[in-house]
């Protein structure tokens, strides 16, 4: 079978998963009547709006700089085996990356663009959300905050105080997982698209960086929330190597512009960053 074909079927797969978690997340019992698959439409389009940006933010800048790369694989996972219908999605980079300018554009495109479109997805979902008072709802299960989150939830909702909180919207749902994919994405190790732009611009002593950010989430796993021992396992399981393997041609220079990009890469990471991303209570 074709790539491209494969890579069709593992949309057409993710869509159907994610509109069945969109249906249940908005109160909806699919398994008593399918049809209401259709009311997950909102969540669906929102996420995987987010998730295809960041990827082919990466395609694009590999074809650019000449490198080969296959089309997004998103990877479908039905509820209940997760609560958002999808692992996420990747793309396969087929050639040694030539330079370190191609790096960190390759790297530092997909959160970047999936950041950009992640942002009004949050603000429309919040807009829509439902303030409830917290002495009227059974919470056992609580998001995590970043900066930016706070932030635009203080803009739309001056009057929010520690008695009420938010029910939100699964376009707001989906958002936020924008922003936790892109906090992960770019943390300054290995492969991790943070990977690619710490070792472009630091070349070997992006090892120090990247033994120091896995030290801090053994920390925050250890003290703060299991959430980061979890996801720290799955990047060392899955990578093998907290280390960026080298490039063809590191001695070609940065140019400046490159540089403010990693810049603003890094003020991403600390705007989208949740020390608890999940807290269950009870």
């Amino acid at each position: 079978m074709k790539s491209w074909r494969i890579n069709v079927i593992l949309f057409l797969l993710t869509c159907l998963t994610t509109l069945s978690s969109g249906a249940l997340l908005a109160g909806y019992n699919i398994f008593e009547n399918p049809l209401l698959i259709r009311k997950g439409f909102s969540f669906s389009l929102a996420l995987l709006g987010i998730l295809a940006c960041h990827e082919f933010g990466h395609y694009f800048y590999a074809k650019k700089h000449g490198v080969n790369a296959s089309l997004p694989y998103f990877i479908p996972i039905p509820p209940p085996l997760t609560l958002i219908g999808t692992f996420g999605a990747f793309i396969k980079i087929k050639d040694q990356i030539p330079n370190r300018t191609a790096l960190l554009q390759i790297g530092a495109s997909g959160p970047i663009a999936g950041f950009i479109v992640a942002i009004p997805v949050l603000i429309y979902g919040l807009m829509n959300s439902s303030i409830v008072n917290l002495e009227e709802v059974d919470t056992s299960f609580y998001l995590g905050e970043s900066i930016l989150f706070k932030l635009l939830t203080w803009i739309i909702y001056p009057e929010l105080n520690p008695e009420m909180d938010l029910m939100l919207h699964p376009v707001a749902f989906a958002g936020w997982i924008g922003l936790l994919v892109t906090t992960i994405n770019l943390l300054p190790m290995g492969q991790l698209d943070g990977g690619h732009i710490a070792y472009a611009i630091l070349g070997i002593k992006h090892k120090i960086l990247a033994k120091i950010t896995f030290i801090i989430l053994l920390i925050l796993g250890i003290f703060i929330s299991t959430n980061w021992l979890v996801w720290s396992g799955i990047i060392l399981l899955l990578m093998r190597n907290i280390h960026h393997p080298p490039i063809l041609h590191f001695e070609e220079s940065l140019a400046r512009n490159d540089v403010l990009i990693g810049v603003f890469s890094l003020i991403i990471l600390i705007l989208c960053f949740i020390p608890i991303p999940f807290k269950f209570n009870g």
